[in-house]
């Protein structure tokens, strides 16, 4: 199929730069608001599409995906996590599903080491003292302390990626870097970060002053961070997590600090979200966790690159080849 004749359907607004190109490039219908589109919508509109570029936002189940279009032939995934979309079911009704993977590495690196700040210096507590009236009571020996950095131990858990460009710019830092992963990384990797690896994940997080998140979501993993082994953490340390959702029990996460077994979290993704655990929020407002609006990728940069990745899959698949970033089924990127 010529690519101009690809019909495309993009379910969220997507930069400037990337719409231009992809309008430049086939037959797009864009979604004019930025607002995610509902099933019904998002299934009417698939009925006059070849591709579709989805979102986290979508919601694309084998029950949606069995009433897409009958033409569609490609879900270009418009991020990292597929976590939203049935890959099974769309390979059995030879859907090919890409993503975007790589090109969030930097900016999710950057989000996680200022989240590892935030929390022991208290950046965020600091701000809001001078936000409420303007005013603050005056430096004194005791003022607003936190814990240094430098000389704690980093537990990486998922060293990917992403998690192998945190542990670069940690250690920079002075933190001592241990990780878990599914397999040990290359020697080479190892002395180059100075890494310790753990084949135990509940080992290393009894030894370990903080601790960052950076796997896939899948089965294996939901609830990775449970209320076992965050028994055993030190009192304390703190948890980082820009990843995914539920790789962390929230509500024992919660019970844990509220109850002073662990000293804080930082995060960019919540299990429960719509709305925000009550629970988290007064532990936020408490000084107790630090909540971002899931920012790990959110630069400009990350998202023009994200969608050049986009068109390079959809390009690639029209022209008759396995797109790069193929997603294969039983895989949740």
């Amino acid at each position: 199929m010529p690519h101009t004749n690809a019909r495309v359907l993009v379910t969220r607004q997507l930069p400037t730069p990337v719409e231009d190109r992809m309008a430049a490039l086939f037959q797009v219908t864009f979604n004019t608001r930025d607002e995610a589109l509902t099933t019904q919508q998002l299934i009417d509109a698939s009925q006059h599409c070849d591709v579709l570029v989805s979102t986290i936002t979508d919601n694309l189940n084998a029950d949606v995906i069995n009433q897409l279009g009958a033409n569609v032939r490609l879900i270009a995934q418009f991020g990292n996590g597929v976590d939203n979309v049935d890959v099974n079911a769309a390979a059995a009704r030879n859907i090919s599903v890409t993503n975007t993977p790589s090109v969030l590495t930097d900016d999710t690196a950057d989000m996680t080491m200022a989240l590892i700040l935030a929390v022991p210096r208290r950046l965020i507590e600091g701000s809001q003292v001078l936000l409420k009236d303007g005013s603050w009571p005056g430096w004194s020996p005791n003022w607003m302390l936190g814990r240094r950095l430098s000389g704690k131990k980093l537990g990486i858990v998922g060293m990917g990626r992403i998690g192998a460009a945190v542990a670069r710019r940690a250690k920079a830092f002075g933190l001592d870097i241990h990780y878990y992963s599914r397999s040990k990384r290359p020697q080479s990797l190892e002395e180059e970060l100075s890494a310790t690896y753990w084949d135990s994940l509940e080992a290393m997080l009894a030894e370990v002053d903080i601790v960052t998140l950076h796997t896939p979501a899948t089965s294996a993993t939901r609830h990775l961070i449970n209320r076992d082994n965050l028994a055993v953490m030190k009192p304390e340390a703190f948890l980082v997590n820009l990843a995914r959702p539920n790789l962390i029990d929230e509500d024992a996460l919660i019970e844990a600090i509220e109850k002073g077994r662990l000293s804080g979290a930082a995060l960019d993704v919540f299990e429960h979200h719509k709305p925000i655990n009550p629970a988290l929020l007064a532990l936020a407002r408490a000084n107790k966790v630090v909540l971002t609006a899931h920012m790990g990728s959110a630069t400009l940069e990350s998202r023009i690159e994200m969608g050049e990745t986009v068109l390079v899959n959809i390009r690639t698949f029209l022209d008759g080849h396995q797109p790069p970033h193929r997603v294969l089924p039983d895989h949740k990127g």
